[in-house]
């Protein structure tokens, strides 16, 4: 059902141009909205016309009328003034809030729709059946790009992607928990990944930009069928759960492009614990790292195990990055500047942060 300051704003814009007022009763004679101060009609008499067979009727100086939905009264519309302008006025008012519910209704159930396509709740009839009666084009490419800004949802987030995602060019916005918005976006191309990454960072720019919000977005790989964005929208999800533990400076993560990140989040957390212990043994030798070698490590790795651009970059004497290498190897028993060593020391690495976002998200 629409809201009273969607009523609230439609009634006024009428009396604004025709200078009739009006009001917004329900059923049970409360003032829904009004453009007139101190309406005073008995409410027994709006009961009354509300369960009558009639669509209107006249009392005083006032014009009864009916909103209809399903065929059946939503709302009571009162129109004041003598004249038949009053009454054609309030003929006027009832048509266009007699759109807006169908209007309202058919947007929740879209929503509704894509909420439980989402989720996996529809079966696949049901699935092609509510599309085809919603107008919903069953076999299009799409996408589902998840964006995230660390605060509940707020309606920013919708208000602003829907300013430029519009229903129309077939992108629908939605949202199935309170931490995140999603957007179907229809695309044209069933390989235009680029285009993909370049909306997504455009998102990231708009939030922060527009409403001085810092969003994550993450997106999955494009389907061609309504029936397979539940698969995209999985996708989705483990990219951007995904970017959270092992490429935190990413704003934008997308399925295809995790890499080695994808396969760790899918490895059991006993393997992990094994795998670790496997190369230091039962020594908590990562954790024992500071800032300065983990720092001097991501920017080795950076810039492909290179001492001399490393040491450039980090504005130290190389002989100066070669002993921090040194003395991890001695904690380690790993030389990263071999390859072999770089690649396990890495994925450890990885695996570790891995254990502590489930250690601290209690998996």
């Amino acid at each position: 059902m629409i809201s009273a300051q969607i009523i609230k704003q439609s009634i006024s814009q009428l009396q604004a141009i025709t200078r009739v007022d009006l009001t917004v009763m329900d059923l049970a004679g409360g003032i829904v909205a009004s453009t007139k101060d101190g309406e005073d009609i008995d409410s027994s008499l709006v009961v009354s016309f509300a369960n009558s067979p009639v669509d209107s009727q006249a009392i005083g100086n006032r014009h009864l009328l009916k909103i209809m939905d399903d065929n059946e009264p939503a709302y009571i519309l009162i129109a004041s003034g003598n004249d038949e302008g009053a009454y054609t006025i309030g003929k006027i008012c009832v048509c266009q809030l007699q759109d807006l519910i169908v209007a309202y209704k058919e947007r929740f159930d879209r929503n509704n729709f894509f909420q439980n396509l989402m989720l996996d709740n529809l079966l696949l009839i049901d699935i092609y059946n509510r599309a085809k009666k919603l107008h919903i084009d069953a076999v299009r490419p799409r996408v589902v790009i998840i964006v995230e800004t660390g605060k509940d949802n707020d309606n920013t987030v919708s208000e602003l992607l829907g300013s430029i995602y519009t229903t129309q060019a077939g992108d629908y916005i939605t949202a199935v928990d309170e931490n995140s918005v999603i957007l179907i976006k229809s695309v044209d191309n069933p390989d235009s990944y680029d285009e993909i990454a370049q909306i997504a960072t455009t998102i990231v720019d708009m939030m922060n930009t527009e409403a001085m919000l810092n969003a994550r977005v993450a997106y999955g790989t494009i389907v061609g069928e309504l029936k397979d964005l539940s698969k995209s929208y999985k996708e989705a999800k483990m990219a951007l759960e995904v970017g959270k533990i092992f490429y935190a400076e990413r704003n934008v993560n997308a399925y295809n492009t995790l890499g080695i990140g994808r396969l760790i989040y899918q490895l059991p957390v006993n393997l992990c614990h094994i795998f670790l212990e496997e190369i230091f043994g039962d020594n908590d030798v990562l954790d024992q790292l500071d800032e300065e070698t983990l720092s001097t490590i991501a920017k080795f790795f950076e810039n492909n195990l290179n001492v001399s651009e490393t040491s450039r970059q980090l504005f130290v004497h190389r002989n100066t990055l070669v002993y921090r290498i040194e003395k991890l190897e001695r904690s380690t028993g790993l030389d990263i500047r071999k390859f072999d060593d770089a690649l396990t020391f890495k994925i450890a690495l990885m695996v570790s942060n891995y254990i502590k976002y489930l250690d601290a998200n209690e998996y």
